[in-house]
């Protein structure tokens, strides 16, 4: 697309969470060199301020902010909504980018396993304090990055066993995680439906990036081994079709919503990932778990 014809995004608000690596970051390049007033997220702060530091030298731009935003603890959830809503008046785009693959079972600090609670309850919840401003700001959009590793789970969610307690194993709670990704966006849609707000899932493709790589990810070795051969595009092009569902003019892209997008293009997500029983399920349990955790003491209340 010619320079002249990109969209320019100038006075719109962005959120892209766990910009500070990878796809987040480039997402993040892309959104602000287009105009956009663009939120960062980090879960670490030194982290943010480098990845702010590398948004502002590539593209110029100063209407980048940073945000401190752990997607493992609904405190930090509830503070950075907050500080976001008081400095913002408009939410134009979400993108929901941050997540995470481990190889042994860790917990959020509600307790949850940590690839559902970060993966999906965290964004789960961090949309809903922000679902009202989203639809104000209408026309507005939310991606949420999935992958098609969706399609592993092919028994589906684990009803009985949705927080990997019984029984654990890093690839299939990842999976798991990803097709509450998809089925979270479809319901989404759904039920923002005439509100202006359109929601897609991404899958930005295998990619070239530190995701699962890092020391603190206890990255699954069976993982890296099978994947790590076609592990081919850079984070810049895996940003590509995520920059497209947040910017694009297009009537095609702009009008769609509760789709499934890769390479740039719509694609059917897996018979799982499109099972509007299994959606409404997730949505209401996701509902009961974030209630239930937001009505137990906290750690200091349980001393």
């Amino acid at each position: 697309m010619p320079r002249s014809a990109r969209p320019d995004l100038t006075g719109q608000v962005v959120i892209v969470t766990g910009a500070n690596a990878g796809i987040g970051l480039e997402t993040a390049v892309g959104l602000a060199a287009k105009g956009a007033t663009v939120v960062m997220t980090a879960r670490t702060r030194a982290k943010g301020e480098a990845a702010l530091a590398e948004v502002q030298r590539r593209t110029g731009s100063r209407a980048v902010v940073l945000g401190d935003l752990d997607l493992s603890a609904f405190a930090s959830i509830r503070a950075f909504a907050a500080w976001f809503l008081e400095r913002f008046d408009r939410l134009d785009v979400l993108v929901a980018n941050a997540g995470l693959v481990l190889d042994t079972r860790r917990e959020t600090a509600e307790g949850f396993e940590e690839m559902f609670g970060v993966n999906h309850l965290g964004h789960f919840l961090l949309t809903s304090l922000l679902q009202e401003r989203l639809v104000a700001s209408a026309p507005s959009r939310v991606a949420v990055l999935t992958s098609v590793a969706h399609r592993f789970a092919v028994g589906g969610l684990s009803r009985a066993d949705l927080q990997s307690t019984r029984a654990f194993n890093g690839i299939a709670a990842y999976a798991q995680s990803k097709l509450a990704n998809a089925l979270f966006a479809a319901e989404l849609a759904r039920r923002l439906a005439g509100t202006g707000v359109t929601v897609n899932a991404v899958h930005p493709g295998a990619i070239r990036s530190r995701f699962g790589r890092d020391g603190d990810l206890g990255v699954n070795a069976w993982f890296l081994t099978v994947f790590g051969p076609i592990v081919m595009r850079s984070p810049k092009a895996g940003a590509r079709t995520p920059l497209k569902l947040a910017s694009s003019t297009a009537t095609s892209v702009a009008g769609s919503t509760g789709g499934y997008w890769s390479h740039g293009r719509r694609w059917p997500a897996s018979r799982r990932a499109r099972d509007p029983e299994e959606a409404r399920w997730l949505w209401a349990e996701s509902e009961r778990l974030v209630a239930a955790a937001s009505a137990a003491p906290g750690p200091e209340e349980r001393r």
